[in-house]
């Protein structure tokens, strides 16, 4: 018997804990996501606070707890980067020993714009990092009357597209993304992803992006235990963009989400469900609406809302669930520019039948949960990681 028949992992995008040991090298020394968050803004979150947060990273004006309900510990990334494929990869088993391309200084290379071009048979605007509402607005017009793709980074290694719903055709945008994606897999080119970006509106001050957002991701490089899972018969539920993440790979159920709080009204609504397996929710607003926008308030705010539901989660479980809160790197909104930030991030389990608490030791790797998962189901393991399972108690 499996010592847990439904396993939640949820990740909470980008909410990391504070500076990782070589943060220096990524210009993220001093960094701290959800700590900065606290000191500059009044944070309200009963459920994280009673599962021990605050005993695992202090956080101001959220009190410790003498009796935390949940085991907690802090993960130190492994791999290399910080972007959102790493970082979920690892939690999955694998370790990322090569950085994804980026191209935030310089654009992309006049070859690859050539080639998307001829491909495509649409020419391009942009062609720099920006804020994807920003480019819309300064560039949306022009793309409507040309109808030249508009094309972006951001400090992620990410190669995004954005057209009009309408006037250029989401079925259209698609196909340019798969091109993009087929151009890009050179490896002097190779992003972590391709983006879709449809927007609507009839001009600059209305042009607004679209719920129908695709990403293209790169495959994982091997096997991870969504796929060991998978292979032996168990469900893999995926919440939000982990389908996308993992180029659906190790997936089973794609169950998809516009917001944080639909993914967490999906998440909470399988509790109801029969399957036996994990269900793998990512959280992206705390990401892309807030720690990449600076925005200290949103976050603060997003966590809050989060917090609610994640009682409601707490509640929903049966005795024979387990609910593991984790990230996947740094986004701290209070830092320079607009990059994710070279974090550690935190890992809280809950469980209805813990008879116990308090702090596991800090692991020097996110792959930690993968194994966790593994050791419950009895599957094979990538040989990352070290199970903490049998410390729930």
């Amino acid at each position: 018997m499996n010592r847990f028949k439904k396993i939640f992992v949820i990740v909470m995008d980008s909410l990391g804990v504070g500076q990782a040991a070589n943060a220096h090298l990524y210009g993220d020394a001093g960094s701290d996501t959800f700590g900065h968050i606290a000191e500059n803004y009044h944070l309200n979150i009963p459920n994280l606070q009673k599962l021990g947060v605050s005993n695992l990273h202090p956080l101001k004006g959220v009190q410790k707890v003498g009796n935390p309900l949940g085991y907690y510990n802090v993960l130190h990334e492994s791999s290399v980067g910080k972007d959102t494929l790493t970082g979920h990869w690892e939690l999955m088993g694998l370790h990322v020993d090569t950085p994804f391309v980026a191209f935030t200084d310089t654009g992309f290379p006049k070859e690859l714009m050539d080639e998307l071009t001829a491909r495509t048979g649409h020419g391009w605007l942009g062609n720099y990092s920006a804020s994807g509402t920003e480019i819309i607005k300064e560039l949306g017009e022009e793309h409507v009357k040309t109808g030249k793709m508009i094309v972006y980074t951001s400090a992620d290694s990410v190669l995004q597209i954005a057209c009009h719903e309408k006037y250029f055709g989401l079925d259209e945008l698609y196909r340019c993304c798969e091109i993009a994606r087929e151009i890009t897999m050179k490896p002097e080119w190779r992003v972590g992803r391709i983006i879709a970006r449809p927007f609507v509106g009839e001009s600059a001050e209305t042009f607004k992006r679209t719920a129908n957002r695709h990403d293209y991701a790169i495959a994982p490089y091997n096997e991870t235990v969504l796929d060991f899972l998978k292979q032996a018969g168990y469900d893999v539920l995926s919440v939000g963009k982990i389908n996308d993440i993992f180029s659906g790979c190790g997936i089973t159920e794609v169950l998809k989400s516009k917001s944080n709080a639909e993914g967490m009204e999906v998440t909470i609504a399988q509790t109801e469900k029969d399957f036996t397996g994990v269900c793998f929710t990512n959280l992206v607003d705390f990401d892309a609406l807030w720690g990449h926008r600076r925005n200290v308030e949103g976050y603060g705010k997003e966590i809050e809302i989060f917090d609610k539901y994640l009682g409601e989660l707490m509640e929903k479980v049966s005795t024979d669930d387990l609910i593991i809160l984790t990230a996947d790197h740094g986004n701290d909104p209070t830092w320079t520019g607009t990059d994710h930030t070279r974090e550690s991030v935190p890992m809280i389990a809950y469980g209805k039948a813990f008879t116990g608490a308090g702090r596991l030791n800090d692991s020097s790797t996110f792959a930690d949960v993968g194994a966790t998962i593994a050791e419950n189901f009895k599957i094979k393991s990538t040989g990352h990681g070290a199970s903490f399972l049998d410390k729930l108690v």
